[in-house]
């Protein structure tokens, strides 16, 4: 059965399943129609990005902000052909800005074998133009304010985005959310340790709505459910 181009989280929030509901992306518009977009999956999801724009309908001229959490091919690999649809360059933190540009992954962790296996291949996507970088902390004039909270480990720069006016957290690959709550791929990071360090920055967060970019949203007691898993993990 296929998905819904876009599934609603709240009023002006959707998911975008852009392989089933393992792999999402993100449309966020503002009261005035303004959108901004999030993540875009692998090279071939460009297009499902732009479908579940119109199904809101809302078009490319609408969208003022394209954002992604991290500089890896299924998150940044629909990336070129969105940003030559709307115009628009995107925005990215500043430590994962260069591998976006170069169309490269950052370092994989090279303290499990899969890691160092990954090293040796190709783990590449079309190069990105980035026309914003971030820091932690920095609030994106967007909504009301959407706060970067930079939580690196799965890559250098990679962040959540919070929207406190809407109380939406859009997690990132801190943690995924594929048949309950789980670590990302561990090879997959950059430095793991350092990924279960930084996801307890989720728990301190205020938020009704969790928005994984790997599995379904959470929107009873989400940060709690977050908290019970870091405990169970020994994070917390």
């Amino acid at each position: 059965m296929a998905s819904a181009p876009a599934v609603q989280l709240a009023p002006n929030v959707w998911r975008i399943p852009l392989f089933r509901d393992f792999v999402n992306g993100f449309i966020l518009r503002d009261d005035d129609g303004q959108v901004t977009l999030v993540d875009m999956g692998l090279k071939q999801s460009g297009t499902k990005v732009m479908a579940a724009l119109a199904s809101i309908g809302s078009g490319p001229s609408d969208v003022t902000r394209l954002l992604l959490t991290h500089a890896h091919p299924d998150h940044a690999g629909g990336a070129a052909y969105v940003a030559q649809q709307t115009g628009k360059d995107f925005g990215i933190h500043e430590a994962d800005a260069d591998f976006a540009r170069q169309g490269i992954s950052p370092p994989r962790d090279q303290s499990f074998l899969l890691g160092r296996l990954l090293a040796r291949g190709k783990n590449g996507f079309p190069p990105v133009t980035v026309g914003e970088t971030f820091t932690d902390g920095q609030v994106i004039p967007f909504a009301g304010g959407i706060h970067v909270v930079h939580t690196p480990g799965h890559s250098p720069g990679h962040v959540s985005y919070l929207v406190p006016e809407w109380g939406v957290l859009i997690t990132g690959d801190s943690i995924f959310n594929v048949r309950g709550l789980r670590w990302p791929i561990k090879a997959f990071c950059t430095d793991f340790r350092l990924t279960t360090q930084t996801a307890t920055r989720l728990a301190e967060l205020d938020y009704t709505t969790a928005a994984f970019t790997h599995g379904p949203h959470l929107a009873d007691q989400p940060r709690e459910h977050i908290r019970r898993f870091l405990k169970q993990k020994g994070a917390l």
